[in-house]
């Protein structure tokens, strides 16, 4: 198993933040069981005081090789652009 986590701040000027961040909570979770090798993607938008970011992903793998494969993968980078 291979953990890969981000964490990122949106845009500063970005109008409606907290519906992007639905958003992208929504099509990154839905991810889940549409790219081989992903086991887990949780993506927490909820903000923490100890925290600068705005989301977090959480996402396992089942082997480096996988994650590799979801970094290039067409849904994920649908997604991601």
């Amino acid at each position: 198993m291979v953990k890969h986590m981000i964490i990122w701040k949106m845009k500063g000027d970005l109008e409606n933040k907290e519906e992007r961040a639905k958003e992208i909570k929504r099509e990154l979770e839905g991810l889940l069981g549409k790219i081989d090798g992903l086991t887990k993607m949780e993506i927490i938008i909820e903000k923490l005081d100890s925290s600068s970011g705005d989301i977090m992903m959480d996402s396992e793998f089942t082997d480096n090789d996988a994650l590799k494969a979801y970094q290039v993968h067409p849904l994920h980078q649908a997604v991601a652009n």
